[in-house]
């Protein structure tokens, strides 16, 4: 049996980051359209800024998919020593969560839109087929559906990026080198 890796693969750091990027940017898009942004007076801005946000969001679900895929096909770099049993399966379970919330996110902002009556634009290239009629009643359930997952998702990606920090900086392990460097050799 070969031992597990120091880092991740190339493809599995850019995947992480370009998802980080992606979601990061998406979410601030979205609070912003829905905490300081108001139909009655900035009506086509408002819809421009909730059309952005989708065309940004949306490749999350294409990404997630692959993300997983790799996850599942290639090993991952064994966590430190020093960490307890606890905080290893915390840290896997944190990781597992975030993934079903990826995948939730942008399934529940295309039932969102879709029972709104709106498309689901992907980069400004192409609408996903739609899969449901517009039904206010479904719009109901998944839009606080979905408000609700972009919180604690965004509050996961907060733990997420403060338990790197401190493996970096007070560990002072390879946890976030594993995700920023790259082996001399494979």
């Amino acid at each position: 049996m070969s031992a597990r890796p120091q880092y991740y693969t190339r493809t599995a750091q850019i995947l992480h980051w370009l998802m980080a990027a992606i979601f990061i940017t998406a979410w601030f898009i979205g609070f912003y359209s829905g905490n300081f942004l108001n139909y009655d007076t900035d009506g086509a801005f408002k819809g421009n800024v909730i059309t952005l946000h989708k065309n940004i969001a949306t490749p999350i679900l294409f990404l997630i998919v692959i993300r997983i895929f790799w996850r599942y096909t290639h090993p991952t770099p064994a966590l430190p020593e020093n960490m307890s049993a606890p905080m290893k399966k915390m840290a896997h379970v944190i990781h597992w969560i975030l993934y079903l919330i990826l995948l939730a996110l942008p399934i529940t902002g295309c039932l969102f839109s879709w029972s709104a009556g709106h498309p689901a634009p992907v980069l400004y290239l192409f609408n996903l087929p739609t899969l449901i009629e517009p039904n206010p009643q479904i719009t109901a359930i998944v839009k606080p559906i979905h408000v609700y997952l972009s919180w604690f998702a965004g509050l996961l990606i907060v733990v997420h990026i403060l338990a790197a920090l401190k493996h970096h900086f007070v560990d002072r392990d390879n946890v976030l080198r594993s995700m920023t460097s790259q082996q001399t050799k494979d």
